[in-house]
Order: structure tokens, then C-alpha cells, then sequence
């Protein structure tokens, strides 16, 4: 609600990146954007079938444009941004493949939604795992409710590159350095629970045997 209100105070347009919705298990969290008022207004949303049914390498997902969504031009005129996506969209890419499509299409039948949830619980079983096993480990972690990625808190005053080097020395575990996603990242480490639950459960004891100080 605050970014809304941001961006409508200052004429801003908000990209919203909704490709984890699928996770999203807590009910006071808002599954899209437009579930705030006047996001309409102010918010493009971004869908991924990648995470949601493991459709990684098939780049297919879909993008929301209201058509209450206006933008000026170089002349300061009002356009549509609905108009201007869509003929984007219609110039320079051909679409997704007819069998890619189908495969999304049956995600929404009622096999492809059983399976879906299946997916996503079975690796957010693993998030859990590593959740309770890192933080068993003394260390500070964040995530793995409603999302299925772990934010640690890098032990000791290690930097992150420094906290990866450990990791992949000593436990045979490889994950994300935070300061890959900026200089605020600097001092967190990202790990992923995609992946196989034994691997997950063969990590975690790994973790635990390491002696790590906050």
C-alpha cells in the first residue's frame, strides 16, 4: 500500500515481480498487486510459469498491463501503456511455441493443479529443513515461509564471497553470496531449496557439523 501511494505521489510506475505467488501460503499476504487499491493505476505485474511448474528454459510466462495504466510520451501526451505493450509484444516476438502453450494450458487443468501443488510443497519442505537446520546451527536466517529461498545472516563478520568459500570448502554446499545482488546483500548469503530432499537433508547435516560464530 505504501509503494502504491509512492508511486502515485510522484508519478511513478512500480514493475511488480510475481513469478513466487505460487508459494505464497500465509492468507494476509496478497497473491498480486492488484489486490491493493489503485495498483491499477500505477503497477505493471510480471508471472512466471518457471517456478511455479518448473518451466525453467521454456520462457513462458505472462505480463499484466491495465489499461487504466497511462504514461506520457516525449511530448508529454497520455498513452496507454496497454497499447504500447501490446504492440511491442505483436512487432517483435512471435509468441511461445504451440506445444509450450499447451503444456501451460494443463497446468490449469485439474491433474496440472494437483501436480503444481505437489511441486511447490515438496520444495517447501525442503525450505523448512534448511530453515530449521541453519537456524539450529546458531545462525540468523530469514525466508522460507512463502518463498522457497533462505537469507542467512553471514556468522563471524564474514563477507558473503568469504561465507561462499567456506561453504564450498568444507561442506561441498554452493549457494548465492549476497553481494551478488547489491551492496546491501553484503553480509547475507542466499540458499535455495530447489533441489532433491536427500541433497537438502545431506546439506543441513553438513551445516550442523561446521562451528560457526555469530
Amino acid at each position: 500500500e505504501k509503494w502504491v501511494e509512492y508511486a502515485k505521489d510522484n508519478n511513478a510506475l512500480i514493475l511488480f515481480d510475481s513469478a513466487y505467488e505460487a508459494y505464497i501460503t500465509e492468507p494476509d499476504i496478497p497473491h498480486s498487486i492488484y489486490e491493493i487499491p489503485g495498483a491499477k493505476d500505477v503497477a505493471i505485474e510480471f508471472r512466471s510459469f518457471s517456478k511455479t511448474a518448473g518451466f525453467t528454459g521454456l520462457r513462458c510466462g505472462y505480463t499484466v498491463v491495465p489499461k487504466a495504466l497511462k504514461g506520457l510520451s516525449k511530448n508529454g501526451d497520455e498513452v496507454s501503456l496497454n497499447a504500447l505493450w501490446n504492440r511491442r509484444q505483436c512487432t517483435k516476438f512471435n509468441g511461445a511455441s504451440y506445444i509450450v502453450q499447451r503444456a501451460a494450458e494443463a497446468l490449469y487443468s485439474t491433474k496440472g493443479r494437483h501436480q503444481v501443488k505437489e511441486t511447490i510443497a515438496y520444495y517447501m519442505r525442503n525450505a523448512s529443513l534448511l530453515r530449521n537446520g541453519l537456524s539450529a546451527a546458531g545462525l540468523e536466517v530469514w525466508g522460507g515461509v512463502n518463498a522457497p529461498y533462505i537469507w542467512v545472516k553471514t556468522p563471524g563478520g564474514l563477507s558473503s564471497w568469504e561465507f561462499f568459500d567456506l561453504l564450498l570448502e568444507k561442506c561441498g554446499i554452493a549457494g548465492t553470496p549476497g553481494l551478488g545482488f547489491g551492496p546491501s546483500g553484503e553480509g547475507y548469503f542466499r540458499l535455495t531449496a530447489f533441489g532433491r530432499y536427500e541433497d537438502t537433508v545431506a546439506a543441513v547435516e553438513r551445516l550442523s557439523s561446521l562451528k560457526l560464530n555469530k
